[in-house]
């Protein structure tokens, strides 16, 4: 019993803490996005999105493994966020480009690049977890539909209500609400993966 407890504890405090931390996360690219397209600025904010995330999650995991260092995780969640909006900003500013090619190679070029974003987060921090956890490479995995759920939801709640016309403000404020519900999502998975592998350790 007191386990299901410990374990519910911590799926609850990994939730809000990880909920915050990507949500706040998320406005520096959202409020960059509505101000600024350069895919440059872009990708910076996506480093510092993913270095707030990063910061958030640290606070649960030290209170787990107290031998974990902050410094590392934070580090390689905000590398692999600059990574996954780097090759994000690719696509985007490429799409032309790509719709001259073949259907059976642009589908190539969308499974790579979206297998790259979904595992890019996993993989970093699955660096620093295996110090920790002897079935860390789960980890990646469980990114991997944490953030493809979450994307899914992001790209539903957002693309009905973006239209064209729209002011800074409005914009800024809609990917703020898709911001959110992504960050919910990822963070219900996460969370549930997380407490697996503190059970098992």
């Amino acid at each position: 019993m007191r386990t299901e407890l410990v374990a519910r504890d911590l799926r609850r405090s990994w939730f809000r803490w990880t909920t915050a931390g990507e949500f706040a996360g998320f406005l520096t690219p959202a409020l960059a996005g509505a101000l600024n397209s350069s895919p440059h600025v872009l990708v910076l904010a996506g480093v510092v999105e993913g270095a707030v995330l990063g910061a958030a999650q640290a606070v649960v995991l030290r209170r787990v493994d107290h031998t974990l260092r902050a410094r590392r995780w934070i580090g390689a969640t905000a590398l692999a966020a600059g990574f996954a909006w780097a090759i994000a900003m690719l696509a985007v500013h490429n799409g032309e480009r790509l719709n001259m090619l073949p259907l059976v190679a642009v589908l190539l070029v969308a499974a790579v690049a979206g297998s790259a974003v979904l595992l890019s987060l996993g993989t970093a921090q699955w660096f620093v977890l295996r110090n920790h956890f002897s079935n860390a490479h789960l980890w990646i995995w469980a990114n991997a539909l944490a953030w493809g759920a979450g994307l899914l939801v992001f790209v539903a709640v957002t693309t009905p209500l973006w239209q064209p016309g729209q002011s800074t403000a409005l914009i800024a404020l809609i990917g703020v609400l898709g911001g959110l519900l992504m960050a919910a999502t990822m963070a219900g998975v996460t969370g549930a993966a997380l407490t697996r592998l503190t059970r098992r350790r």
